[in-house]
């Protein structure tokens, strides 16, 4: 089990962030345009959830998977949403999702008075902390199968 990827997007769409970890094949297009299409594609997944579930979804849109991975999605009611890219053995990343966001982006970016908000994420120690965050969770391979 692994993790490949995580974004940070505002309520803007903007990327703050991105880390790669065991992502084995790149998008083929610019990372702004692979930001673009990710951002774009949650908001059509939000959008078809909420208009078709049969039942009112406290929770909402929280992962998806295809065959070959999983997309585990959290948002916050500022309009920040953080999404991690894993394997198909990775459990519901919800509370880690949370997590990052309450520990690690309010402590180290919101907090930060040098940091503006809405721009992207400049924090080294921020990405310090996320890469070792990320690289201790107990589903986490630096050797993804």
């Amino acid at each position: 089990m692994t993790v490949h990827n995580l974004y940070i997007f505002d309520r803007n769409g903007t990327c703050l962030h991105y880390s790669e970890w065991n992502r084995k094949k790149q998008a083929g297009i610019s990372k702004d345009e692979e930001f673009k299409l990710m951002y774009g594609m949650l908001f059509s997944i939000r959008s078809f959830v909420s208009k078709m579930s049969p039942l009112d979804m406290k929770d909402g849109f929280v992962s998806f998977q295809t065959s070959r991975y999983k997309l585990h999605y959290y948002e916050t009611p500022t309009g920040i949403k953080i999404i991690m890219n894993t394997d198909l053995g990775v459990p519901n990343c919800r509370d880690i999702l949370h997590q990052i966001y309450s520990t690690l982006y309010v402590e180290y970016i919101v907090k930060n008075p040098l940091c503006v908000l809405g721009d992207t994420l400049q924090s080294e120690l921020f990405n310090s902390r996320l890469d070792s965050f990320v690289r201790a969770l107990p589903f986490f391979s630096a050797r993804a199968a």
